[in-house]
């Protein structure tokens, strides 16, 4: 436990144990750090994590107090390691997939079971003025500029956000995508060929197993912890026994766990990898919603061999619609940037550009620092919820960034049964069996918690809590 968590543990204890009481000031942020012996800075962390768990509020040139309305406990975290079927699998995934979210996919919804978080979280608006500028100055052959591989100038300021984390990647190995799953599908038919056998998370993002299945591609899921993601033990003995020709993992804030690998597990799982040669393709579309100091490093910082394709996106992080994404392929971004070629060609180029002036511009971070805030609270009263409304036996996890919760209800709960029941009263699900190869986690439902807070929002909960506690009755 870093500093600030340990800190901000110990004034949670308070607070629950009735020490500190509603409308209490919290000391200074002087006088606890010097009590402490720690930096204000340790403080600052420690109170912002408490205000993004819904237990203190800040007041303007006051500071910060016990929020008030009646504390909820979150329900019982998950702990247990998924326990998949041994060995490769055929995929037939994609028509369950499809009807589900189909569904889901309207405006009169609350969008509980959504892949994305609240387009009313990003700067559009602005966005849309760089837009508009760089249309109005486009030189023209700027079309025709770095066609395959993206703009240069975008490229070039990806590159210098890898380096603010200490990774030096140059311009030349990223190669700019139409959304990250575009990036995601191109290095999986960089490195694999049809009939090969694919090491995946239990459980896995559903669009991972609808890859694998077009592909022709077998799934070996491999066993994975709610908190540290997948084991390294099990990812090992798997690789011993049905030699796989690649691996598609999530190691920040995996979706649908919300998964966190700490850094020496990242670097513990690259350095196996590469002792079997064994190409790494990373999705890491949520690592800047972060809740804590830094951004999680990817696995991509400890690789020396050229093994992981490190795919993201600003689709998530700042410009949903725009499908802008990349690829960092390492050695093998010349296989990627073919493939980009003789597929989509290439990506909207005022799109590019805009986001390469708007990066430029210094924008970013600020809206970054908002946006993580504004979930991290959001998560907080969420989970609250979640454990008010739904009957004794339910779990949950508690990522440390992105938009998701994964639910595990008592085990006699049929997660598809409550899908249909929820979805006719008009709250959308993501339920447990479309994120495993095999249909498991049928008691698991993947809730969204990206979109604002409201009454109508917390009745949706409640109804949903309520067709729980009947089914488990």
């Amino acid at each position: 436990m870093k500093r600030y968590e340990a800190l901000a543990s110990d004034i949670e204890a308070s607070i629950r144990n009735g020490t500190l009481k509603t409308g209490d000031r919290l000391p200074s942020v002087r006088h606890t750090g010097s009590s402490r012996g720690v930096s204000a800075s340790t403080v600052f962390q420690a109170y912002y994590l408490l205000e993004a768990r819904g237990l203190v509020r800040a007041r303007d040139r006051s500071g910060y107090y016990v929020a008030g309305g009646g504390l909820r406990d979150a329900p019982p975290e998950t702990t247990l390691t998924s326990r998949p079927a041994e060995g490769p699998r055929a995929l037939e995934v994609s028509d369950q997939v499809f009807d589900i979210l189909e569904a889901s996919m309207s405006r009169q919804v609350v969008p509980f079971g959504s892949a994305f978080p609240s387009p009313l979280l990003f700067p559009l608006a602005r966005l849309g003025q760089f837009m508009a500028a760089s249309a109005k100055a486009l030189d023209p052959w700027r079309t025709v500029d770095d066609l395959t591989p993206g703009s240069a100038v975008l490229r070039r300021q990806i590159a210098l956000r890898y380096l603010a984390d200490g990774l030096p990647v140059p311009a030349e190995e990223i190669v700019v995508t139409n959304g990250a799953l575009e990036a995601l599908n191109l290095c999986l038919s960089a490195v694999t060929r049809p009939g090969d056998a694919v090491i995946v998370e239990s459980p896995t993002f559903y669009a991972a197993l609808q890859a694998l299945e077009r592909m022709g591609l077998r799934a070996i899921e491999v066993p994975t912890h709610p908190g540290e993601g997948i084991d390294l033990d099990a990812l090992a003995q798997a690789i011993a026994a049905h030699k796989p020709t690649a691996c598609w993992l999530m190691t920040t804030f995996q979706n649908p766990l919300g998964s966190l690998m700490p850094d020496a597990k990242k670097k513990a799982l690259v350095e196996l990898l590469a002792r079997h040669e064994l190409p790494l393709i990373e999705d890491d579309v949520y690592a800047e919603l972060y809740f804590g100091e830094r951004r999680p490093p990817p696995a991509k910082a400890f690789d020396t061999q050229g093994l992981v394709l490190h795919c993201s996106s600003f689709s998530k992080s700042l410009a949903p619609g725009y499908r802008i994404g990349w690829a960092s392929a390492g050695r093998f971004a010349r296989t990627v940037a073919r493939q980009k070629l003789t597929t989509t060609l290439s990506t909207s180029v005022p799109a590019q550009l805009a986001l390469a002036d708007y990066l430029e511009k210094g924008g970013f971070d600020k809206h970054l620092r908002k946006l993580r805030q504004t979930l991290a609270m959001q998560q907080a009263t969420f989970a609250q919820a979640v454990g008010h409304y739904f009957p004794a036996g339910t779990r949950a996890t508690r990522p440390l960034g992105g938009y998701f919760l994964w639910v595990e209800l008592p085990p006699q709960v049929d997660a598809l049964e409550i899908h249909r029941l929820a979805l006719e009263r008009g709250i959308s699900v993501a339920p447990g069996p479309i994120f495993s190869a095999t249909r498991a986690f049928s008691n698991c439902l993947r809730l969204n918690y990206g979109h604002a807070w409201d009454a109508h929002s917390e009745q949706a909960l409640q109804t949903l809590g309520r067709l729980v506690a009947e089914e488990a009755s």
